[in-house]
């Protein structure tokens, strides 16, 4: 049966492709922009839930773990069985699970439906990159792509500014209402305008690796979310870390065996494809993490309100826009390796600049901070992300596109785990409240919100407890950036520089022949 991909692109009339671009770009949008956006309402969340740190913690976090875990396997479905149908499925399952989400405060239940938002978003994402790829002329595809790119990288911080307005009049439940809108408009449009399109002998779906990738993985942030509750030298939380390690571990010589792996780990041997995935990995890492913890600090702490903390992060949006823009250049005259190195030092600059900040600090300090840490992203996300797609050859850019964007919500994910575990174990260690009865020091132990509740001393220490954690997960931040500029700059030493692969390159970099050349969509 042959793909219907070309016929795709040849029958969507002209007139259609700016609405199927905007449809698209919108589903986008909306999944992106749930990764960031409830961070600004965790004070919120906090005082209606009374969820505790590591709550807190996994409500942020279960949506980007399982976004990332079915990332691969969620988009290799939608490129076999229909991209549309994946969207309206994936649109259908974020917008229910979002008008669920608004109507609990069990925190034990948010979890869950974030949860499903994630599975949603794991069928949107990838749908949407296909969808535009396989329906738009060449002429017009360079355009489209860039247009989706834009969006997948400013919706994180539009979701930020988005929530902060809606909070100032409503509660948090407004936000997962906002989804909800988003969903049910993308939806409409999709059955409107997106057409449908496939590649019906695509290889099967590599189930086994999945079991394994997604295992391993959910082991791994478990047990690192849950280490301060449970302590780092519980033997739960030792073994559950081994168990993932072990799991990935199992993964990895899986695919190596695997005809038509998920992910060949062997594409790692490009010295250029390594350092663009690591980077990109540790690159929102570190922004994710930050993110989630910098939220709690400029409410919690500073006594913003939600807008005004939202708003406070543009220093960081203004600086990273044009220096993004003038990468490229820097790129062509000075090489990859300078801007890159570069960029991760700057994001290391910016984030212990931020890891002095105290309850006291004037707000020109965390706008020092900002603008490095901004700059840095900007000036590292370009060269990482063109490295990646560089290295391979025309028939597997679809693997490219596809471990951008895993590197991005798994880095993501990880950062929200590790630096939110730092921070909560350090809150805790610090928190030193002797004479008060047992639950009321465990209720101010459980997060910072709650300590607020109690009032009076317990709200002080509690606030200086949480700045002491601050500074430990920033830290911890700072390190992970250093941590990729040196891997870069010594992976780059000697590698040459990448090149553009013809069309009728016959081998591509894991060593392998005979590849067929002919148009791939974007995930596999």
């Amino acid at each position: 049966m042959p793909s219907t991909r070309a016929q795709t692109a040849g029958s969507a009339p002209a007139a259609r492709h700016n609405l199927i671009l905007v449809v698209t770009c919108l589903a986008l949008g909306a999944v992106v922009a749930a990764m960031a956006s409830l961070n600004v309402a965790l004070p919120d969340l906090a005082r209606e839930t009374h969820a505790s740190q590591t709550q807190l913690s996994w409500i942020i976090d279960s949506y980007s773990l399982v976004f990332a875990s079915l990332l691969l396997p969620a988009g290799a479905l939608g490129d076999r069985f229909g991209r549309r149908r994946a969207l309206l499925a994936g649109l259908s399952i974020f917008g229910a699970g979002s008008a669920a989400a608004s109507l609990t405060t069990d925190p034990s239940t948010l979890i869950a439906l974030r949860g499903v938002l994630g599975v949603g978003a794991a069928l949107v994402m990838p749908a949407t990159l296909s969808t535009i790829t396989s329906t738009f002329p060449r002429a017009q595809r360079a355009r489209a792509v860039s247009v989706w790119a834009a969006v997948a990288g400013a919706s994180a911080l539009v979701g930020l500014f988005a929530t902060g307005a809606l909070l100032e009049g409503w509660s948090w439940r407004s936000v997962f209402l906002l989804n909800v809108a988003l969903a049910l408009v993308a939806l409409i449009g999709t059955l409107l305008f997106v057409p449908e399109s496939a590649e019906p002998q695509q290889p099967r779906l590599d189930v086994g690796g999945a079991l394994l990738a997604v295992t391993g993985l959910v082991a791994l942030v478990y047990s690192v979310i849950e280490a301060p509750t449970r302590g780092w030298a519980d033997p739960v939380t030792l073994g559950g870390i081994g168990l993932g390690l072990v799991v990935l571990a199992g993964f990895v010589l899986f695919e190596l065996r695997r005809a038509n792996p998920l992910l060949d780990p062997r594409l790692f041997r490009n010295q250029h494809f390594a350092a663009g995935s690591l980077s990109i990995m540790l690159q929102f890492f570190v922004f994710f993490g930050f993110i989630f913890v910098m939220m709690q600090y400029l409410q919690l702490v500073r006594g913003d309100s939600a807008l005004m903390a939202a708003t406070s992060m543009l220093p960081m949006a203004v600086t990273m826009v044009p220096v993004s823009r003038a990468t490229p250049r820097l790129v062509a005259r000075f090489g990859y390796r300078g801007p890159w190195v570069a960029g991760l030092v700057g994001v290391a600059a910016g984030m212990g600049v931020l890891s002095l900040l105290d309850a006291s600090s004037p707000y020109w300090l965390i706008a020092t901070g900002l603008v490095p840490l901004g700059a840095g992203m900007g000036l590292a996300m370009t060269p990482a992300t063109t490295s990646i797609t560089d290295a391979l050859p025309r028939s597997l850019q679809n693997v490219g596109s596809a471990m951008n964007d895993l590197a991005r919500e798994l880095g993501g994910a990880l950062g929200i785990a590790v630096l939110g575990s730092l921070l909560s174990a350090a809150y805790r260690d610090h928190l030193s409240l002797p004479g008060l009865p047992g639950h009321v020091a465990e209720a101010a132990r459980s997060s910072l919100a709650a300590a607020h509740a109690i009032g009076g001393p317990v709200s002080d220490q509690a606030t200086t407890a949480f700045v002491d954690g601050m500074h430990v997960a920033l830290l911890g931040a700072a390190g992970a950036a250093v941590l990729a500029a040196v891997t870069v700059a010594l992976l780059l030493r000697s590698a040459p520089r990448p090149k553009q692969f013809e069309d009728d390159e016959a081998t591509d970099v894991t060593g392998r022949a005979d590849i067929e050349e002919r148009e791939q969509p974007a995930y596999r």
